[in-house]
């Protein structure tokens, strides 16, 4: 991997762990994935615009059905993710999933990309597996399981860290076909994916709108922060992927981990790292 796609993937993987950390004090539901779209839509709307004015309108059905199965995946993995962080920790569900995603995704690029991966990258996707563990709680996670106080919040984080990583692969894979194969800008792939989610989550905002405008005065400051950014550390994350492998790209844009890890303890206080900072250790 060349040091400008790295470079691109750890910014992307800060970028990553803030909005994550805005997502879980949210606390939100389906509708907040709804806000979200409906703030990704407008606030970036005219970079889609710039860049698929010229370049939509030739679209056929191979580039509509691959951003329409992404903007599908992209709603699960998020709804997952959200559900995942109202019912266990962001320092349980976040490692897990951003783990558990590049290990699926990198074998399926080996597989159906036509890809190789040298010993030394081997042994990186090893690391991060083995990273995924320390930073989810490492030996603690068996003490826990033994406590019945704990067991069932910390069986639901790996249950919906492991279902969210299974999203995240597919759409990295997806995605990362998308432009590398069919050569679809990055920006575009993320910002007209976004109308699929839109749409598929406008009935979830239409239901009930007394609990919608409820959950908005609630959410809207953290849905304005994801809607805003979380856009940014996609679209680096496929740019990086035009230019490396996708096999090396996953792994790499893991680094995320460590910064949610560090931010959601001191920030959430949550997890291992928050009572070793209060002990001084």
């Amino acid at each position: 991997m060349s040091h400008s796609a790295f470079l691109l993937v750890l910014l992307a993987g800060l970028i990553h762990a803030l909005w994550n950390i805005a997502a879980k004090k949210a606390g939100g539901d389906v509708r907040f994935a709804g806000f979200t779209s409906l703030i990704m839509m407008l606030v970036w709307a005219p970079v889609g615009l710039y860049f698929g004015w010229d370049v939509v309108p030739d679209w056929g059905w191979l580039e509509w059905g691959f951003v329409g199965a992404s903007g599908v995946l992209h709603v699960l993995y998020f709804i997952t993710l959200l559900r995942g962080y109202r019912k266990a920790d962001l320092t349980v569900v976040y490692p897990l999933a951003r783990g558990f995603g590049p290990l699926i995704s990198s074998g399926a690029a080996l597989l159906f990309l036509g890809e190789h991966m040298s010993l030394i990258g081997a042994l990186g996707v090893i690391a991060v597996v083995g990273g995924v563990f320390l930073i989810a709680g490492g030996p603690r996670l068996f003490r826990q399981l033994k406590d019945q106080t704990q067991q069932l919040r910390l069986r639901k984080g790996i249950y919906y860290g492991l279902l969210t990583g299974l999203f995240i692969a597919s759409y990295t894979v997806l995605d990362g076909y998308a432009v590398k194969v069919i050569l679809i800008s990055p920006i575009l792939v993320d910002y007209f994916g976004n109308f699929i989610r839109l749409t598929l989550l406008l009935p979830a905002l239409l239901r009930d709108k007394q609990a919608t405008l409820t959950s908005w005065r609630l959410e809207w400051k953290y849905a304005l922060i994801v809607g805003t950014i979380s856009p940014i550390s996609y679209v680096l994350v496929l740019y990086a992927m035009q230019s490396a492998p996708l096999s090396h790209v996953a792994p790499a844009r893991e680094v995320s981990m460590l910064f949610a890890a560090l931010l959601g303890g001191h920030l959430l206080g949550e997890g291992e790292i928050n009572r070793f900072t209060i002990d001084g250790r």
